[in-house]
């Protein structure tokens, strides 16, 4: 890593922090609709994870704002379609929990708990047959694992070696539940262990997750797939916007807010990378136009026509 990217990184943090409360806010007022499940707490996961994965393909959870964002697609496309506009990334029909952009390998969202998680397998398993050199990373929480799709696609990427990393976003909830009320161990990883080697790290830490996924990536395309990584995180919100949080306590909310990955990752900026205040505050600044630029873009785009509901229903004959 080098300085420009670790800038990157901190801009995308921080866009995706801000884009997030703007989206609660539009929410509120009305101008979001369906299920909003938002990313604050965890963006050092979604930030790290897609900058080490440029090259592949990529499934993710329907918490994927901040991952497509990072993957390259356009904050004003994301945030139109959270608005349900035409010109949104996902043409408005997808919503917050759909965000699906086949030109960057971004085949993200999808509403059932761990229901990409077969889809990724069977992507590996072409990149596999046409001999591609490209692997897979499929990302999903904690409350996936307890899925039988889960244990059946262990099975069938270790059998066949595929080219695929699981990467388990922990943030110790399914939902409301707690992980100790739905599994008999914290550590997610240990249900992998029979099937391919596991690794841990910091989801706080998005250098950690950077390099951590970055090996993991070479590991794969190099033939040692599959691999099971699990990164501890938090989320500061609730399941999604209309989930209270109540569940959580007021100190347990505080403990996880210190470990705060934007923050931590300003001191680092500033010691490790010798970055000025003003350099930190021109990336803020920047993430917070490229915000207000996406909520006015959303505001002003056009209504779906009623047509494009019989739009990619069947495949066309060639």
């Amino acid at each position: 890593m080098n300085k420009l990217l670790a800038e990157e990184m901190y801009y995308l943090m921080t866009l995706g922090r801000k884009f997030e409360y703007a989206a609660k806010e539009n929410y509120m007022k009305g101008n979001v609709s369906g299920f909003l499940h938002l990313d604050i707490g965890q963006e050092a996961l979604s930030v790290g994870a897609m900058k080490a994965f440029e090259k592949g393909d990529v499934f993710a959870t329907y918490r994927e704002h901040v991952m497509a964002m990072a993957r390259g697609i356009e904050p004003k496309a994301v945030m139109a379609e959270l608005f349900g506009k035409a010109e949104g990334v996902s043409g408005g029909k997808g919503g917050s929990m759909h965000l699906f952009e086949p030109s960057r390998f971004f085949y993200g969202g999808d509403a059932i708990v761990g229901g990409h998680i077969p889809n990724a397998v069977g992507c590996a398993y072409a990149r596999d047959l046409q001999g591609s050199d490209d692997g897979v990373m499929v990302i999903f929480g904690d409350g996936a694992t307890n899925g039988g799709a889960f244990f059946e696609s262990l099975n069938i990427a270790a059998t066949h070696k595929l080219p695929l990393l699981f990467l388990c976003e922990n943030n110790e909830y399914a939902i409301g539940t707690n992980i100790k009320r739905s599994a008999p161990f914290r550590e997610q990883a240990k249900k992998a262990e029979p099937y391919m080697l596991t690794q841990s790290v910091d989801g706080m830490d998005v250098e950690a997750v950077y390099e951590a996924v970055s090996t993991a990536r070479k590991q794969i395309e190099e033939g040692h797939g599959p691999i099971f990584l699990e990164a501890f995180t938090c989320r500061y919100e609730g399941h999604s916007v209309s989930d209270s949080n109540a569940y959580r306590s007021a100190q347990e909310m505080k403990h996880c807010k210190a470990k705060d990955a934007i923050e931590h990752f300003k001191v680092r900026l500033h010691e490790k990378w010798m970055c000025s205040d003003a350099e930190i505050e021109a990336l803020e600044a920047k993430a917070q136009k490229a915000v207000d630029e996406a909520v006015t873009f959303a505001e002003n785009a056009t209504e779906p026509n009623a047509a494009a509901l019989f739009e990619h229903v069947f495949v066309e004959e060639v």
